[in-house]
């Protein structure tokens, strides 16, 4: 047989509902009390001042009718046309990059070695025009040594022959003057004629030297005085020389020449 137990719950203490809410209502009291204080003190402030009316003057004034401009006329700006849609770049495939690499590997060795042989074609260039240059300079030396040694040979020569000549003359001159000395000169008479009138002058006369030392065929050269001319003649005829002997034989010499001086003292 079963049994029922009842417990009986201690007593609490309740407080009425308006005790809970007394602090609210109390504040809601007091702020409509306020407010109706101020509302109220309002009402018996002193009335505000009446404000002072302005009086404004206005006058008419005419302005002249602005000029209106014609509107410029409206130029229409040509239709740009869009630019064209990049076409989208695909990136280059291993294999594809590792070529375009290659052959830009290649291109630079390319022009390098393209640069390698101008640098030693332009070396070479050089070098060349060098040699050329100091084949020309050598050349140019050799001639002007050779040129030199010309004109000193040609010097030499005219030189030696000069002095040749001279000899000649000289050893012709000793030897025509040792072979056909004169050994009798007489002077001529001086023209009566001549004298009288006070006329001087020269008169050459050329005659041969026969082997036997003697003159023949004297004949006047030159500008001579007729009245010098006989005299002189007669003064040549008598001359006398030492022959010329060539290889042991007595020669004759022509174109021997003597000039006689007419002077009055």
């Amino acid at each position: 047989m079963s049994s029922l137990t009842l417990e009986m719950p201690a007593p609490r203490l309740a407080w009425p509902a308006w005790r809970e809410h007394g602090f609210a209502i109390g504040v809601a009291i007091a702020l409509h009390a306020g407010l109706a204080y101020v509302l109220l003190h309002l009402a018996h402030q002193a009335p505000l001042p009446t404000p002072l009316t302005t009086v404004l003057t206005t006058e008419l004034i005419s302005l002249p009718a602005p000029v209106i401009q014609p509107p410029a006329p409206v130029v229409a700006e040509p239709a740009v046309a869009p630019p064209p849609a990049e076409a989208p770049v695909e990136a280059p495939a291993p294999e594809q990059a590792d070529l375009a690499f290659k052959r830009a590997e290649q291109a630079r060795e390319e022009q390098a070695l393209r640069l390698q042989r101008e640098r030693q074609q332009r070396r070479a260039e050089a070098q060349r025009q060098e040699r050329l240059a100091r084949e020309e300079a050598a050349r140019q030396a050799q001639l002007e040594a050779q040129q030199l040694a010309e004109a000193r040979r040609l010097e030499a020569e005219r030189v030696a022959a000069a002095n040749a000549a001279a000899a000649a003359a000289r050893a012709e001159a000793q030897a025509a003057s040792r072979q056909y000395l004169p050994i009798a000169k007489q002077a001529p008479d001086y023209p009566a004629k001549a004298l009288e009138r006070k006329i001087e002058g020269e008169c050459t006369v050329a005659y041969t030297v026969n082997a036997a030392g003697r003159v023949e065929d004297p004949q006047v050269v030159g500008n001579c005085h007729p009245f010098f001319v006989k005299p002189s003649l007669a003064a040549a005829r008598t001359f006398r020389y030492q022959p010329r002997v060539v290889n042991g034989q007595a020669v004759a010499v022509a174109n021997v020449k003597n000039t006689f001086s007419y002077r009055i003292e």
